[in-house]
């Protein structure tokens, strides 16, 4: 097997300063907006107990941040080939800091779902430009390890989010929590400053210029493959945040609750970010997407029908293979958006916008993270129960199956190795 190809770079890259501080600060702010969407799961049964919402509006309330990136992926990426990588970085921060805000000082539940709305878009600034980013700024036989913990970024914070929001929370209101998280927002702003070389002076030239920025966008909608890449990438999403964000809420109609529950929760989430930073070693033995890609999405509808559809409670110790079998669902999971980030970097095409491609794509797989939540609640007040749940995550699976099977190195004319 060989090993796996650079990404192209581009031509004003070159000469550009490239150091492994700069796309770890770019890894780590990616870390700190992802903890905004996982601020919320701990302390959501409390937000549902204080303004009496429903759980199918807790679901939305869960996918909200993300409606951002379902209604504006494009919209962002023009904003960010108008105004530079870094600046839409720090912009983002930003937007995050205010959405925050507004959450803390929310009266009512339109409130909030308007505070998440403004996170997400925050979080899509800062995240949407991260892979064009880490490219330009990482040492070049460094890019495939800071792509791969790039991919990790979901899984970090799901993991420090949920812990740090477990602790919090047994000692302070749920508003306290979002005051350290805004807090924390700050710490990325001033490592960009700090650290993160300025946008290059032609980007900077040609900032601004709508037009310009306007034809590259449209040069890579009208490319088949970040849509395919999207539409993949969005059946692992609708999966995977519906289980993870439910998690607590899970545990807590079971009987555990407090920081137990925040626990689990977290080690479950943070195996995803285990099994991005793995998928960097695989790439480099030479594993395709495909490899990757088809095999995870076989073990996800597989784990979540061992999770829901079988019961435990007459299994020895059926808890701890319960919750092996969600640590297995997240830590496996996590190969297709490692895959599929990685092969971002080079579905631009000719006179096209990278961060288009991360902006289209995120703005299709996030239709999953908008309505799988709810998609979840609505099944299990169908049904009365969890234990059907496994039938969404069996027919995404099969779904993504039969989308990736467009993304194959032929198709793409790309070597994928």
């Amino acid at each position: 097997m060989t090993s796996v190809p650079l990404p192209s770079t581009p031509a004003n890259a070159d000469s550009h300063p490239r150091s492994r501080a700069a796309w770890v600060v770019v890894v780590f702010t990616g870390v700190v907006a992802a903890m905004h969407i996982w601020k919320l799961p701990a302390a959501l049964p409390i937000i549902q107990q204080q303004l009496g919402i429903s759980l199918v509006d807790a679901g939305l309330l869960l996918g909200t941040v993300q409606m951002s990136g379902m209604l504006g992926g494009l919209l962002v990426s023009l904003f960010a080939e108008m105004i530079g990588l870094r600046c839409s970085v720090l912009i983002g921060l930003l937007l995050l800091i205010v959405g925050s805000m507004l959450s803390i000082f929310a009266p009512n539940y339109v409130w909030l779902l308007v505070a998440r709305f403004v996170e997400g878009a925050g979080f899509l600034a800062a995240t949407i430009v991260a892979p064009a980013l880490i490219r330009r700024v990482s040492p070049l036989g460094a890019i495939n390890t800071a792509i791969g913990f790039w991919a990790s970024f979901q899984g970090q914070a799901t993991f420090l989010a949920l812990v740090g929001s477990t602790i919090a929370l047994q000692f302070m209101p749920w508003q306290g929590w979002y005051w350290i998280m805004l807090a924390i927002t700050l710490v990325p702003i001033v490592l960009v400053l700090k650290v993160v070389p300025r946008d290059p002076s032609a980007e900077r030239e040609a900032s601004g210029v709508v037009v310009p920025a306007v034809k590259k966008i449209g040069v890579t909608a009208r490319s088949w493959k970040p849509w395919i890449a999207g539409l993949v990438f969005m059946c692992y999403t609708v999966q995977w945040i519906a289980i993870i964000g439910f998690l607590p809420t899970i545990y807590q109609q079971v009987g555990i609750s407090g920081w137990l529950s925040g626990v689990l929760t977290a080690v479950a989430g943070g195996a995803n970010a285990v099994g991005a930073v793995i998928s960097g070693g695989l790439f480099q033995r030479g594993f395709s997407v495909l490899q990757l890609v088809i095999p995870t999405f076989v073990v996800m509808g597989l784990m979540a029908f061992l999770t829901f559809a079988v019961s435990w409670t007459s299994v020895p110790g059926g808890f701890f293979w319960q919750f092996l079998c969600v640590v297995l669902f997240s830590a496996m999971g996590s190969l297709i958006p490692a895959s599929l980030t990685r092969l971002s970097v080079e579905l631009t095409p000719p006179d096209g916008s990278p961060p288009a491609v991360m902006g289209l794509m995120q703005q299709i797989y996030t239709v999953g993270s908008v309505f799988g939540p709810a998609i979840a609640a609505w099944l299990v007040v169908t049904t009365g129960g969890w234990n059907s749940t496994w039938w969404m995550n069996a027919f995404f699976s099969a779904l993504g199956i039969i989308l990736a099977l467009f993304l194959s190195a032929k198709r793409l004319q790309l070597d994928l190795r």
